[in-house]
């Protein structure tokens, strides 16, 4: 990762959320740790969670999207349909709480490794570091460097429109990775998620990407989508 990629990556997030954000950050009151960790929900068939997924520049309506479980076993598999985009490419999980079919980014990402969803301890303070190659979803003859910082900063309680919600808040950051896209030659994406263990997902999921070409520089960088999604409701 070279010098000018690494001081875009500690300082740029704190600009971005100083200068740009017309979605509100989200607000959760701090709560102590547990003692114990609580256990994250086991998948099952039928569970759903329904979310509304805003652009944080204007705080416009994406879609909203639904994610249904339709398979538990060596593979969990999440069915996911937009009101306005219609199916979208499902999320496969194995085993539970380790992605190997990321849908989240645009193209969808198929590891050749499972990454973690979410951190590995539910415990403030946390982090880990991960290493695999992907391929874009129906694009199985090339594969790119894929690095991973999972940081667990604190519990919250938050409130969305499904109601109020105990959470782990943590960071995903993705700051030297290779995309699919040949004219990109650097990247960086990063994700704050708050996690309910009780309903075995996030409740709010707010993640940004932006990169660069030849001759443009991280002042002038590309975005990629900034999104929030906000769970309205779960089974």
């Amino acid at each position: 990762m070279n010098l000018a990629l690494r001081v875009f990556a500690a300082v740029f997030p704190l600009i971005l959320t100083a200068c740009i954000s017309s979605q509100p950050y989200p607000e959760g009151a701090v709560l102590p740790a547990p003692i114990t960790p609580p256990k994250v929900r086991a998948p099952k068939v039928g569970q759903e969670w329904v979310y509304t997924v805003r652009n944080v520049f204007n705080q416009a309506v994406v879609d909203t999207v639904t994610e249904r479980v339709v398979s538990v076993g060596k593979e969990v598999r999440i069915e996911r349909i937009g009101e306005k985009a219609g199916r979208l490419p499902d999320e496969i999980q194995s085993p539970w709480g380790y992605v190997l079919q990321d849908p989240h980014w645009s193209p969808p990402q198929v590891f050749q490794q499972a990454m973690p969803l979410w951190p590995e301890q539910l415990v403030p303070g946390w982090s880990g570091f991960y290493r695999t190659r992907y391929q874009a979803l129906g694009y199985p003859d090339s594969s790119y460097y894929w690095g991973l910082n999972v940081n667990a900063i604190e519990w919250e309680r938050v409130s969305v429109p499904a109601g109020q919600f105990t959470t782990l808040k943590y960071q995903n950051g993705a700051p030297y990775f290779e995309s699919n896209d040949v004219f990109r030659i650097a990247n960086y994406r990063q994700e704050d998620v708050w996690l309910s263990p009780e309903i075995g997902r996030w409740v709010i999921r707010r993640a940004y990407g932006r990169y660069i070409t030849a001759g443009v520089y991280w002042a002038n960088a590309y975005w990629e989508d900034y999104l929030e999604w906000d769970l309205v409701s779960w089974k």
